[in-house]
């Protein structure tokens, strides 16, 4: 586990330096107009601390709904760390960092929702999975190159999944 804190110190160092007016958030409730959907798939897993037992082959299929102020909500599946067909429903915000130009930008984007696919031996794997569904916050950094994107995502201390995937 002490592994992982470089990991995570870094990345709360780097969310700390980006500017406030980045994670200004608009009037509340968010607009339901459609701005765009992202389709994404993984295509890395790395554990902080490896276990033999551990599946690094998430395959990740998920979409996510986008609207002009940045929310997003989506849904994805893939198998767990203990090879379990497991569902995270879901609700988030982006925020931009940096742009670099019209088609390249940085932006950091933390989800919160529901994580179901933890059973048997193993659910007690993940805090708060009474009933093999627990909350979750992930928070991830990523780059947007036109329609393409790809997220490093820390899932809490156990590691991190990198994702690509289109806009449309």
């Amino acid at each position: 586990m002490s592994r992982c804190f470089p990991y995570l110190g870094g990345l709360i160092g780097f969310w700390l330096s980006a500017s406030a007016s980045a994670f200004s958030l608009p009037d509340w409730p968010p607009t339901l107009e459609l701005d765009h959907t992202l389709v994404q798939t993984s295509l890395y897993t790395r554990h902080f601390n490896p276990d033999p037992e551990h599946n690094n082959h998430q395959n990740l299929i998920s979409v996510e709904l986008h609207n002009p102020d940045r929310w997003l909500t989506g849904i994805g599946r893939f198998k767990n760390s203990y090879e379990q067909p497991t569902w995270y429903v879901y609700a988030g915000r982006e925020f931009p960092l940096w742009q670099f130009s019209e088609e390249v930008n940085i932006r950091a984007k933390l989800t919160g929702g529901l994580l179901h696919g933890y059973k048997g031996e193993y659910r007690d794997k993940i805090p708060l999975n009474h009933f093999e569904t627990a909350p979750v916050l992930l928070p991830s950094i990523g780059v947007q190159w036109e329609r393409f994107e790809s997220d490093l995502i820390i899932f809490g201390t156990a590691g991190m999944m990198v994702t690509a995937g289109l806009r449309f």
